[in-house]
């Protein structure tokens, strides 16, 4: 074989070999994301559009949490401590109708709390935000959303209707975190529903905004009446 012929098998070689290179890591990346997409679902399309599009940044950032608190061990509630979060929730709600910033506040406050206590870190927002991330990524936004919109009404910039649809918006993340272990993430925690002659009544249902129901439904709806936003 001519020392040409040699030349161009060779230079076919490597660029073969650069072809199967970049397939491979093409698969590794592609097989990354979907795991990324899988663990994070609307984490992960808010984490990229924070870097305005550039989805290896963000998957670099998911990874980084993932590494940082994906082994955090939580915490259950005690049966007790459940029960006064799922009051102190019912009273926020109940709050709003006349003070819808301090009910908000009040919220925020709570969250934070019962994040706290169910083991994630507390040492500040953002890094609590990060970790509730890993573990709660179907929700976690309700609670930005919640803390933002508090600090937004602490400076007079929030309207009534902002305030409330924070609120709605963050009751799915309340409900997550203060749910029994080994619950679906449809059932009503187990642990707020009481009992009087014999029926069941759930405590976190009585004021969900939106239900008609409860002892405080009559003054919800005046409530949405005056304040043009309440439940």
């Amino acid at each position: 074989m001519s020392t040409a012929a040699i030349s161009i098998v060779v230079a076919v070689a490597v660029v073969l070999a650069a072809a199967l290179v970049i397939r491979v890591v093409r698969a590794g990346a592609s097989r990354r994301e979907r795991a990324l997409r899988r663990r994070f679902g609307p984490e992960y399309e808010l984490t990229v559009a924070q870097h305005a599009g550039d989805a290896k940044a963000a998957q670099r950032e998911l990874d980084e949490r993932l590494r940082m608190y994906g082994d955090v061990r939580t915490q259950p509630l005690s049966g007790e401590l459940r029960e006064r979060y799922v009051a102190e929730w019912a009273g926020a709600q109940e709050m709003f109708i006349e003070s819808p910033e301090r009910a908000v506040a009040g919220a925020d406050q709570l969250l934070a709390r019962l994040a706290r206590d169910r083991g994630y870190p507390s040492d500040g927002y953002e890094e609590q935000v990060a970790a509730l991330s890993v573990h709660h990524a179907d929700h976690v936004q309700g609670y930005r959303q919640i803390h933002d919109a508090a600090v937004r009404a602490g400076q007079g910039q929030a309207d009534t209707e902002e305030l409330r649809e924070a609120v709605v918006h963050a009751r799915p993340f309340f409900e997550a975190l203060v749910r029994p272990p080994h619950h679906s993430a449809t059932a009503r925690p187990e642990t707020t529903r009481q009992y009087h002659g014999g029926r069941q009544h759930s405590r976190l249902h009585r004021w969900l905004p939106g239900t008609g129901t409860g002892p405080g439904a009559g003054h919800a709806r005046l409530g949405h009446t005056r304040k043009g936003g309440a439940w």
